[in-house]
């Protein structure tokens, strides 16, 4: 039993965008981002159970994120090809989805050519399947929704861009409406069917309007001046390319004839004009994710500029009647026909606030440090060898979707079918006596080499002797710089600062680095150079990952001058924190932060105890880096 899409309280520009989706599905999706507990899966499976309503064949398919290829959108059916010798092709998930509702959980841990599939897939209506000796095409067309929590990584710009719309949903800070939400929730968990029941003929009356609202797409009229004015907007706000003037014109249409259908006029009656406010929505919806440019970027939508824009185009229609509220408003006073212009929206309560380390009786004094310089392009850091870990673009290892190198018999080993590896080894098998039949241990895998992302572990001495402020601009935009060249491969990164007796983990590893550049924009620096504790602090990140995800391999980037101050020993015990973290097996490369006209060489004597090369932080975007970091023995 799932919880009635006409019973959500709030999230009115989330039940809108679904809608409209679910009006015109060639829309392209809605990625549906913010954080969890939200309610975001619940209005994803409700959609589905009104879909129903409206096509007996609608279904509700979830794609895993540990999902293959060959698993979504079909491939050779190899039992009947050995068995048979039937040339057969098996549908995948994309072919149970045909008439309803694709939902991908957690979208931004999924694979970027799996995403690319989906999105193409959701775009044309259409999947076409050219490989393993198959050529195949089938009908695609469902409602693509994706849900993510930034904390957990973003999505590429590119991708971001194929997802036609895009909401960001917050739990609500209005004491009455939680009450409302948790009153809601109890109510249906007590009784889930008869809560159900009282949201029966609103459910009804939503899947009455959605099936009115698609057959009246097609009289739906784009007048020149309003075409005009989507042209306008999109140029206005400087997005790429051409896709998000279609996505707002198909979006505006269908919230025309969303608009029409609450009168339940026939498809004959009357006439359906896109108009100013039909506009407005898509834009709303439509543009905020395609205005990033970067992955610092805020997200969201300025609304003073969206005004302006909507003013500098010609001249608007008179306002028409508000819509009065739809059926199944959930308490909501928001009608989700036109959702009010809302700001930028916080996707969570962290991403726009620094961490602070706690503040210690006695303790040196502080001050924030300075304004990071602009980012450039950096040099790849690798990892050496070939490792095994989730597909990303920095170093070479053998994975799912990496190009094929050879084929393997061993099991557990490689990724897919081998089709030609397989048919060979058939057909030797066959010429031995006894055996005329084809056996399971004829297949052969996949041997596939790419690249991997890594965990990229950034440790910034945050000391006195690093906190001049040109010093330290110039190691924040290095380290931004870093973290940009980071979210390109698909890296997991961490950030560790030290100063005065301790280190801090800043950020543990997380993919999103939006929320890493938010961290890095200000933290307090000056005191001593626990040098020791900050590389101690990264083995004990090191140790914690290895646990979770023992096939991502670390690489630790150390930003200092190579001082150590503080304690007994420093020197020695930056040794014997050097020999440990090298005996984690992970690799590292130092950044020489030492500008002074004497240089000390500390940096170089710290990379030579860690087995790694060291950097001269303006060589960073020189291009002169060319030594690949080193690994313990």
């Amino acid at each position: 039993m799932h919880y009635p899409f006409s019973a959500l309280v709030g999230h009115d520009r989330l039940r809108l965008a679904l809608v409209l989706c679910a009006v015109r599905p060639d829309i392209g999706g809605v990625l549906i981002r913010g954080e969890k507990g939200t309610a975001k899966s619940t209005a994803v499976r409700a959609l589905a159970a009104v879909l129903a309503q409206v096509d007996d064949d609608a279904r509700l398919v979830e794609l895993p994120i540990g999902a293959t290829e060959d698993r979504v959108v079909g491939s050779l059916d190899l039992q009947k090809v050995l068995r048979d010798g039937e040339h057969a092709f098996s549908p995948g998930l994309l072919a149970r989805a045909h008439g309803g509702v694709l939902y991908v959980d957690e979208v931004n841990l999924l694979h970027d050519h799996l995403v690319d599939v989906l999105l193409d897939a959701a775009a044309m209506g259409r999947v076409h399947i050219e490989r393993d000796g198959v050529s195949h095409s089938h009908d695609a067309r469902f409602v693509l929704i994706g849900t993510m929590n930034p904390e957990e990584g973003e999505l590429r710009p590119q991708l971001l861009d194929r997802f036609g719309l895009t909401v960001d949903v917050a739990a609500s800070r209005d004491v009455d409406v939680r009450v409302e939400v948790i009153r809601s929730r109890l109510a249906f968990e007590a009784d889930p069917a008869g809560f159900a029941a009282g949201y029966v003929e609103q459910d009804s009356e939503l899947a009455r309007r959605i099936a009115a609202a698609r057959a009246a797409v097609a009289a739906v009229q784009l007048p020149d001046n309003e075409l005009r004015r989507i042209a306008a907007l999109c140029a206005a706000f400087d997005v790429d390319g051409m896709r998000a003037d279609l996505v707002l014109a198909r979006t505006a249409v269908a919230h025309a004839a969303w608009r029409w259908s609450r009168d339940g006029a026939s498809e004959a009656t009357g006439k359906i004009t896109v108009e100013e406010q039909d506009i407005r929505v898509a834009a709303e919806l439509a543009l905020p994710h395609r205005r990033r440019r970067d992955p610092f970027d805020d997200p969201g939508l300025d609304q003073e500029r969206l005004d302006e824009a909507l003013a500098q185009t010609e001249e608007a229609p008179e306002d028409p009647e508000p819509d009065p509220e739809p059926p199944g408003g959930g308490g909501s006073d928001t009608p989700m026909d036109g959702p009010p212009p809302q700001g930028d929206p916080q996707s969570n309560g962290q991403s726009g606030t620094p961490s602070e380390a706690p503040k210690h009786t006695g303790a040196p004094p502080t001050r924030s440090s300075a304004p990071p310089s602009a980012t450039f392009r950096t040099k790849a850091l690798v990892v050496p060898g070939v490792g095994e870990g989730a597909p990303g673009r920095r170093s070479r290892a053998r994975n799912r979707t990496g190009s094929t190198v050879g084929a393997t018999d061993v099991p557990g080993e490689g990724h897919g079918t081998h089709v030609f590896a397989t048919l060979l080894a058939a057909v030797n098998h066959q010429r031995q006596p006894g055996r005329p039949r084809v056996q399971p241990d004829d297949v052969r895998r996949a041997v596939r080499e790419g690249r991997e992302g890594n965990l990229v572990i950034f440790v910034v001495d945050a000391s006195g002797s690093m906190a001049a402020r040109d010093r330290m601009s110039a190691v924040g935009g290095a380290t931004l710089s870093l973290l940009r060249d980071a979210y390109q491969r698909r890296d997991k990164v961490a950030v560790i600062t030290f100063r005065g007796q301790r280190a801090d983990v800043l950020l543990p590893p997380t993919s999103s680095v939006y929320i890493a550049g938010r961290r890095l924009a200000r933290f307090d620096t000056g005191g001593k150079t626990p040098l020791a504790q900050g590389l101690l602090a990264a083995r004990d990140v090191v140790l914690r990952e290895k646990a979770r995800d023992r096939a991502r391999r670390p690489l630790v980037v150390v930003l200092t001058d190579g001082r150590a101050t503080g304690g007994p020993d420093p020197l020695g015990r930056t040794r014997t924190a050097a020999r440990l973290l090298v005996a984690e097996g992970a690799a590292a490369v130092v950044v020489d932060c030492e500008t002074s006209f004497v240089r000390l060489g500390l940096a170089e004597q710290l990379a030579q105890q860690l087995e790694a090369p060291a950097v001269r932080l303006a060589q960073l975007q020189a291009g002169e880096l060319t030594s690949l970091v080193k690994t313990a023995a």
